[in-house]
């Protein structure tokens, strides 16, 4: 016997929490739009091929995607805070169908910029910042599992939509392989919200692990969201934390944008294959996938201080390989190493935010940090373009990635440590009629 209903969700005689229901919708959804925004790399040389644009200026449309949904990730996370994720995250899908497909009509570099730079990018911040918050509230425990999942899928999604991409890119040329998966993968995302809930209580049930005499709270919206989201907002700001989160995203996605966007073009410059350049990115996204389950487990578990700066580590030291690398066994064991450090230095925030800042509404600060993140993504991508079209190779490129990587290493072990939250009381700053009393979730530290 199957029960599908969200409150009395069952397999056989075995109940199961709707929460586990929220992560594989919200897994499927990041895989679907992630996937193929990760693939553009890819695409790069073919569209370099069809237009006859430079790497650079191609690379530039890239990162002005992710200036863009960087610097809409504080409207998103307001926007999941104040009117909810679902809602939200409709507008996103629409928006990322008509993006895709016009990206496919494009025939002019402002185009490319317009509708894969900027209307694309948009629905890539909404997928980003409200879908994670919002998945953070199923849970009061297992948030490590549930957030392990997710993050996977991020990297699974480079496994699915990479071969995908090139055999329609194969069969049926450049201009479908962003208007095939635009409105199939978008169509999916429309079809996905409708079994996506923005809270536990929107369907009568509990976080996963709360206890049974917890009252089931009824989800705050309208003008009380709005005051308690903009005042959690400037406390947050008080702390040096918040700051450090978002530079540490910056130098971080600075630093991996660089590899992400012009590995395959590297690869081919060198003298490897289309082919063998292409599979040197998956299997670099096969072992970014191992760390982003396995990370925000233990960062759940131990604290995620010290798990980020392992991480991040690890993204900076084969990164070495690169500045020899000539065959293509070399780039391979690079994408093995660099994947693993890749995989888990992003996928604990969504942890961190809940051990620095508990049960507060946390959107528009995980936004602020996804703006460090796009704008990160950006400098990296248009340095390393500039870089690469003044010298003729990726030498002087791959030596910035490796100093902005190190740069974030050092800026998270000036991080507090995890064992207290940051601002406990920030809901005295509310009217007495706006505060709650929220059961805390036990908080582990370093």
């Amino acid at each position: 016997m199957l029960n599908l209903k969200p409150s009395t969700l069952a397999v056989g005689n075995h109940s199961v929490h709707y929460a586990w229901v929220i992560v594989a919708v919200a897994a499927l959804m990041r895989l679907s739009t992630s996937g193929f925004r990760s693939s553009a790399p890819i695409l790069l040389p073919r569209i370099v091929e069809v237009f006859g644009w430079t790497p650079g200026l191609v690379g530039y449309g890239i990162s002005l995607q992710w200036i863009v949904s960087g610097l809409f990730g504080p409207t998103a996370g307001w926007m999941g805070d104040r009117y909810g994720a679902r809602v939200t995250m409709l507008i996103g899908g629409v928006l990322f169908i008509v993006g895709m497909a016009l990206t496919g009509t494009m025939n002019h570099l402002w185009q490319f910029y317009l509708y894969f730079g900027v209307i694309v990018s948009l629905s890539m911040a909404i997928f980003q910042v409200p879908l994670t918050v919002s998945v953070t509230l199923w849970f009061r425990r297992k948030l490590g599992v549930g957030m392990g999942i997710l993050q996977s899928s991020q990297g699974l999604g480079p496994l699915i939509a990479v071969p995908m991409v090139l055999f329609i890119l194969q069969e049926w040329g450049l201009r479908a392989a962003f208007i095939i998966p635009g409105i199939g993968g978008g169509l999916l995302l429309l079809f996905l919200i409708k079994l996506f809930y923005n809270d536990p209580a929107d369907v009568g049930i509990r976080p996963l692990g709360a206890d049974e005499d917890e009252p089931i709270r009824k989800p705050l919206s309208g003008e009380v969201a709005q005051v308690r989201t903009k005042t959690f907002l400037k406390q947050a700001q008080k702390t040096h934390a918040f700051w450090n989160l978002i530079g540490i995203h910056f130098w971080g996605c600075a630093g991996h944008a660089i590899i992400l966007v012009y590995l395959v073009d590297l690869a081919e410059l060198r003298g490897i294959s289309p082919a063998l350049a292409a599979g040197a990115f998956i299997t670099l996204s096969v072992f970014s996938t191992l760390t982003r389950f396995g990370v925000p487990v233990v960062a759940d578990s131990i604290g995620s201080k010290w798990v980020m700066a392992v991480c991040f580590f690890l993204q900076v030291v084969p990164v070495f390989i690169l500045f020899f690398a000539q065959d293509a066994w070399m780039f391979y064991l690079f994408a093995v190493l660099f994947g693993v450090g890749f995989g888990g230095e992003m996928s604990a925030f969504p942890i961190i935010n809940r051990q620095y800042y508990g049960s507060a509404p946390v959107g528009s600060t995980y936004g602020w940090q996804m703006m460090g993140a796009g704008i990160g993504m950006a400098t990296g991508a248009i340095l390393g373009g500039i870089l690469r079209d003044l010298t003729g190779d990726y030498i002087a490129t791959v030596a910035l990635s490796l100093v902005l990587s190190s740069v974030g290493v050092i800026s998270i072990i000036l991080l507090p440590n995890t064992h207290s939250q940051q601002i406990p009381d920030w809901e005295d700053a509310l009217p007495e009629g706006m505060r709650t009393v929220p059961h805390v979730a036990h908080i582990h530290g370093d």
